[in-house]
């Protein structure tokens, strides 16, 4: 995203001065018209809430399903070998995975641990689809209010075309108007709403697996049970590698360093 604002920043400063893309009246209608169209649509808490969803996803990357299953499969074989209690203690990289834990080491029912989780797996995903519908809507909204300045440039023009110095003026009205909206739909609201939305799937992805996980572990399967179990969620070139890595395991896989 910072890569696409410098470019379009350095187009703008390689011909005329920088400085005769900047106008207030055009900031003003863009900017200010498209946030106060949004907020008539949002309360103002969900705006917040989108704003640290957005800086979150773009902080702090989520774990991916790979390592998510070694995880997964660490917690089998503690509880295969001490017991749901000892899973108490276990320091989990995600405070759903957590919950679930201190779940089944207070020896909840399996229909309580699940309708527990899933109904926090779908207030988790509530609160992101709202961040990201204040950045969808961001992005319908700015190339309208890019339009409306555009005609309200044009009418200025068009009201005094018997004063040729208000001609200038206008028109960079009309013309910015619509560049700024462009470029807060396309460079800045849509990829933000984007990535929000592919998160979103990726941490329900994550929980659906936590929670399958955790009422396999609960139920006492074999760890090589639970690891069969999850392995469907991995991409098929995935899948692949750890078959490979299961038969020639002195052979390493992509990455890693060979066994000296």
């Amino acid at each position: 995203m910072f890569g696409a604002i410098a470019m379009v920043a350095a187009a703008m400063s390689l011909g005329a001065s920088p400085m005769i893309f900047l106008n207030p009246i055009s900031l003003l209608i863009v900017v200010g018209g498209s946030l106060m169209v949004v907020l008539s649509q949002l309360r103002f808490s969900e705006c917040r809430m989108a704003l640290y969803a957005a800086s979150r996803a773009f902080k702090h990357s989520l774990p991916d399903t790979a390592s998510t299953i070694e995880e997964v499969l660490e917690i089998s074989k503690l509880a295969r070998k001490r017991g749901l209690l000892s899973l108490e203690d276990f320091e989990a990289s995600s405070r759903y995975l957590k919950q679930g834990l201190q779940m089944l080491a207070d020896g909840f029912a399996p229909e309580v641990v699940k309708d527990v989780l899933d109904k926090e797996r779908l207030m988790t995903l509530d609160r992101n689809q709202a961040g990201a519908r204040a950045f969808t809507l961001l992005n319908e909204v700015a190339p309208a209010m890019g339009m409306i300045g555009t005609l309200i440039g044009l009418v200025q023009m068009l009201a005094n075309m018997d004063d040729p110095s208000s001609i200038g003026p206008a028109m960079a009205v009309a013309l910015l108007t619509t560049l700024y909206g462009v470029l807060i739909a396309n460079v800045i609201a849509k990829p933000i709403a984007e990535k929000l939305d592919a998160r979103m799937h990726q941490q329900e992805k994550l929980q659906v697996l936590w929670t399958d996980a955790l009422l396999a572990i609960q139920e006492g399967k074999n760890p090589r049970i639970v690891e069969q179990m999850l392995i469907a969620y991995l991409p098929d070139e995935v899948r692949d590698r750890r078959k490979a890595k299961e038969a020639n395991p002195d052979e390493p896989m992509p990455g890693e360093e060979p066994n000296v």
